[in-house]
Parts: C-alpha cells; structure tokens; sequence
C-alpha cells in the first residue's frame, strides 16, 4: 500500500494515537477535528488545516453549526464534507434521544438537560418547543412550536393548548434557546411560562418546566421557583 498519502504528523501531534491511548476527552478541538477530517489540502498538512478553520469559525461549534454556504466557502471544505458534518451531529442527537424514543420515561431534571441541549443547543436562531408528556412522562412528542429570529420568538399560548389537546398530553416541559449562547431567563421567559401555565391549566394540563438552553448551559425555571 502506498503510504506516501498519509498524513505524516510528529509524534507529538498523532491524535489518532493520543485518542486510543487516552481517550477522546484528552484531545484538543484541533486534534478532534484534524481526526474528522482525516486528510488536509496541498501545502496544508491536516493539523494546520484544523487550527485554520478553528480560527476561520471562531470555535469548534462555529464549525459545526455553520450554514452550507459559509462552511463551502472555505478553501478544502465542501458539500460533502459538510454532509459529514451533519450525518455526525445527527448521529449525537439520536444516542442522546434513545432513551427517550424508546419509549421511557423522564426521569430527572438532569436528563431532560441532556435531551433538550442536544435538540436546542446548536440552533442559530431562537426556537420555542415543547415536550408534550403522558401520565408517566415518557415522551408523546418533541415539537418545536415556534421559531423566530435571533431576537425573538412570538409565542401563542392559544396554539400551544390547541398542540397539547391534540396529543392527549398530560403534562408539557418548555424549552427555548437562547443563541446568544446566554442561558439567563429574561422576565419576558418567566411572564410567558406563567401565561401557558394558567391556560393550560384550564384544560387540566400541568406545566412541569421551562428550561432556556444557552451554550453549555440550561437553565431551569422551576428550579430557580419562577413557575
């Protein structure tokens, strides 16, 4: 096998090396993504390639949550690396998802935070959603109820009680992002949780949560007594 196409990093900068001896967690950005990209272009070896576009996006999730267009534009990128880009964050959404889309219920604040971030945390613009839940919380639906600029979304709680009638759900948890990657719920988060807490409690629905997904960080009404 020719061999002279190979990626010939020092011995301090084998990443692929480093990850099997200890572990991914022990990598820098720069290394993870150089092993994601597997090959650089002419005249840019893969780990100088990785620090560029690091540079070139601001971040490791600059990167990754980039839109088709400005992740194309770079030189030694493309669709179909981009298309790698999507196929893995989807395959991280989904192992975050399994539990609850087979059918358990939730059963801590904790895992909610986890099913929620790997749903909400890497949206550009705002989005409000909602998981609408059976008797025994296990999941009938995630829905994303509204979506809006990275401003605002416009909330309607009218359509909101018409979506939790609609699927039989006893109880709901709330959650929106913040894309300013700020978790902090402003007084309009905490004035809008309580007007769909009094209306659907008019159908007999409890409002369990409303959590604000910042970047790292998820913040949850409840916990802080703002219901």
């Amino acid at each position: 096998m020719d061999t002279s196409t190979r990626p010939q990093w020092p011995k301090d900068e084998r990443p692929r090396e480093r990850l099997l001896a200890h572990g991914p967690e022990s990598l820098s950005d720069t290394e993870l993504l150089a092993i994601f990209l597997r090959t650089g272009t002419a005249g840019m070896p893969v780990m100088a390639m990785a620090r560029h576009l690091l540079d070139e996006f601001g971040s490791l999730r600059g990167l990754m949550t980039a839109s088709h267009n400005n992740f194309c534009r770079v030189r030694g990128l493309g669709t179909a690396k981009y298309a790698q880009v999507q196929a893995a964050m989807e395959m991280a959404r989904r192992v975050m998802d399994e539990p609850v889309r087979q059918g358990d219920p939730l059963t801590s604040p904790e895992e909610t935070r986890r099913y929620l971030g790997s749903r909400l945390g890497t949206q550009p613009h705002e989005v409000f959603a909602g998981l609408f839940l059976d008797n025994r919380h296990r999941v009938i639906r995630y829905q994303e109820l509204f979506r809006g600029t990275i401003d605002g979304a416009a909330v309607y709680p009218r359509e909101v009680v018409r979506q939790a009638l609609d699927y039989n759900a006893a109880a709901v948890i709330f959650a929106h992002n913040h894309p300013s990657g700020i978790a902090e719920p402003s007084q309009a988060d905490i004035s809008l949780t309580r007007r769909l807490k009094d209306a659907l409690g008019l159908v007999d629905i409890r409002v369990l949560d409303h959590m604000v997904v910042g970047h790292g960080e998820i913040v949850s009404l409840a916990e802080r007594g703002l219901m």
